[in-house]
């Protein structure tokens, strides 16, 4: 998994959590997060840190929900969840069981669904606003039902649409992997939307493949990849494997068998360019680089087909506002 996310997700996420800056920058040090990166102005984090993070904190506060909400979801919940829609013989039987679900354990907060125009319509309810950060609450409340649904149907459920109940946010970028497909801001509910017909899709998972699921939440429900869904992501796609030896534009928009104006163009229509797309790449693959491996600098600049060491450095610089070298010496090991 090569995604970075934004350091929005890690601020926001101890919004929820009454915790002293010593206390942040252990969990922190535990996850391998370089507590420095709370006050860079670019910083970002893998999505397994995030998730190792997310996990420490659902441990010490005992709520798979770390104070987000007025009650806590204690340790369990998630699988009682998973339980109770996994005999379900469809998506739409499932989609009831998990809003009744939050209903039963949730006062302040829900789901609701709704069929119009061939449409699936699942939206959030807040009966009261959140404890924790409104927009991390939203967003990560509806990627656990896109990736509980996605795991259930062994399928990937692609969005047609997700509309947002606050403003734009700085960080709005990421929504372009989380999110394929439009989304617009400042709307009366946070809702996404998707093709009906998959309602009808069997339930494909069992008891016998829940563990391995929980072991690696939130990962595999905050991250549900979608690289066929867009051109921007079958262009992200193409350049993991061949960022080396087929990166140049031409090279793409020949492998993805249109010209590089239309490939262009198709970029434009998705609010995205091919340098936004392959720098982005070249910044995750940067990150993971310098928090996953020793390797020397001047091979990642190489690998990641910058012409020395010092053009490397910029780029990295203007990504996230430190070097790779003092990223990497900030980095903490991460436990044993």
């Amino acid at each position: 998994m090569t995604v970075t996310v934004s350091m929005h997700f890690v601020n926001e996420l101890f919004r929820g959590v009454p915790e002293n800056e010593v206390a942040r920058e252990t969990y922190l040090v535990r996850a391998g997060i370089s507590p420095f990166l709370l006050t860079a102005p670019h910083g970002r984090v893998t999505v397994e840190q995030f998730a190792t993070l997310y996990r420490l904190l659902v441990n010490e506060c005992d709520d798979e929900t770390p104070g987000f909400f007025a009650r806590p979801l204690r340790g369990g919940t998630l699988k009682l969840l998973c339980l109770s829609v996994l005999e379900a013989p469809t998506l739409k039987v499932a989609l009831h069981r998990y809003t009744l679900f939050f209903r039963i354990v949730l006062d302040d907060f829900g789901y609701e669904y709704s069929v119009e125009n061939g449409l699936l319509r699942v939206a959030l309810v807040e009966h009261q606003l959140p404890k924790g950060s409104r927009i991390l609450v939203h967003e990560l409340m509806l990627k656990l039902f896109h990736g509980i649904a996605s795991w259930m149907i062994a399928r990937k459920l692609p969005p047609v649409m997700m509309e947002c109940a606050y403003a734009q946010p700085a960080h709005s970028a990421d929504y372009l992997y989380f999110y394929p497909g439009k989304v617009s801001f400042e709307r009366s509910q946070t809702a996404m939307y998707f093709d009906a017909a998959l309602l009808e899709q069997p339930i494909r998972q069992t008891k016998k493949h829940l563990g391995a699921f929980l072991r690696r939440a939130p990962a595999d429900w905050f991250y549900v990849s979608l690289e066929e869904r867009l051109v921007s992501h079958r262009v992200r796609e193409h350049l993991s494997r061949h960022l080396a030896t087929a990166g140049s534009v031409h090279d793409v928009a020949r492998a993805l068998h249109m010209s590089g104006r239309t490939l262009a163009r198709r970029l434009a229509g998705e609010g995205t360019h091919f340098q936004a797309v392959k720098d982005e790449l070249r910044r995750d693959l940067a990150i993971q680089a310098l928090t996953r491996s020793e390797r020397p600098l001047l091979t990642v600049a190489d690998e990641l087909g910058f012409q020395d060491l010092a053009c490397f450095s910029r780029a990295f610089k203007a990504w996230t506002g430190n070097s790779p070298a003092a990223y990497r010496r900030a980095i903490a090991p991460s436990p044993a």
